[in-house]
């Protein structure tokens, strides 16, 4: 949580203080979204949607925003839940097609979202820019950035969210380590042959195991 936290504020600083300030044709860069749906990639739609819906959430009281609290967060938010559907049950995509058809997919239909929800509250500021300029610009620009954001954004999450105990310092799975203990615990030992079974564990006099120990 710490760090889909830092990562959204991060890509909102740079969002407004930097690509807001390019004077670029058209869209402006969506860093901001690029980071949702590099997040809802890995962490599946349940959280893409909570992620989009708290980015947007800040994305509209943030200077210098000017349209309705609310509506940005309800785009990112089924922005975030759709990207979050595309994620393979083995938790990682083989290639990159799939994530920039759905950067491609997530930037037209946020513009058209954010138009339409602008439309419904009276905002008709993306006519007057140009609706098909908007979708083409923005789709470009993403797509021109996403190579560099989005497979650093779904690395820093896959590596949030992974076990420190998933594995031993040894190299082996948390699994062996606790047949491991289990070994210890019940006295065996593995044969010198190294066939791997169990030999029996040698005697120990009184003598050896009373040797240090202070008696009451």
């Amino acid at each position: 949580m710490l760090l889909t936290a830092a990562l959204v504020v991060v890509a909102l600083i740079v969002q407004v203080t930097v690509l807001a300030r390019l004077q670029l044709p058209g869209a402006v860069p969506d860093l901001l979204l690029l980071v949702v749906l590099g997040l809802a990639l890995v962490h599946g739609h349940t959280a893409g949607a909570l992620v989009g819906f708290f980015a947007g959430l800040l994305a509209d009281v943030a200077p210098p925003a000017d349209h309705a609290v609310g509506r940005y967060a309800l785009v990112l938010c089924l922005i975030g839940y759709a990207a979050g559907l595309t994620k393979p049950e083995g938790g990682q995509h083989r290639s990159a097609t799939v994530p920039m058809l759905v950067v491609a997919s997530a930037a037209i239909c946020s513009t058209l979202l954010y138009a339409g929800v602008g439309a419904l509250v009276g905002d008709t500021a993306a006519r007057q820019v140009g609706l098909t300029g908007l979708l083409i610009t923005a789709t470009v620009y993403d797509l021109l950035l996403a190579p560099f954001v989005v497979p650093l954004i779904m690395s820093l999450a896959r590596r949030g969210e992974k076990d420190p105990l998933g594995t031993e310092p040894g190299g082996g799975s948390a699994g062996g380590g606790m047949r491991a203990y289990g070994w210890l615990a019940s006295g065996a030992s593995l044969s010198p042959s190294g066939s791997g079974k169990a030999g029996k564990a040698p005697k120990v006099g009184k003598a050896a195991k009373l040797k240090g120990v202070k008696r009451l």
